[in-house]
């Protein structure tokens, strides 16, 4: 085998397990978005009317909601403000 194929073959691992490396050190970096309680101080659109119950859209997955106080009509967006077990407590925006 050529010493120029070798030598490619050693640049090219070498760029691959760099990208690896760095990858794997930003994914640590990063801080966990993950669990019910990254939901609280997010924005939610109303997909079904609160009057006080409804139902809410946020980051692509319905969540049924109560509103804290008065009816929120559909489209509108509130903010998440508490979590009891899967049901939102939501505000207007």
């Amino acid at each position: 085998m050529p010493v120029w194929s070798i030598v490619i073959l050693v640049i090219v691992a070498a760029v691959v397990l760099y990208f690896v490396v760095l990858w794997s050190v930003r994914a640590h970096q990063r801080k966990v978005a993950a669990g019910r309680e990254e939901l609280i101080g997010r924005t939610a659109v109303v997909e079904v009317p609160l009057e006080p119950k409804g139902v809410v859209l946020v980051e692509g997955e319905h969540w049924t909601a109560v509103a804290e106080s008065g009816s929120i009509a559909a489209e509108e967006e509130v903010i998440i403000t508490k979590i009891d077990g899967l049901k939102l407590t939501v505000t207007r925006k």
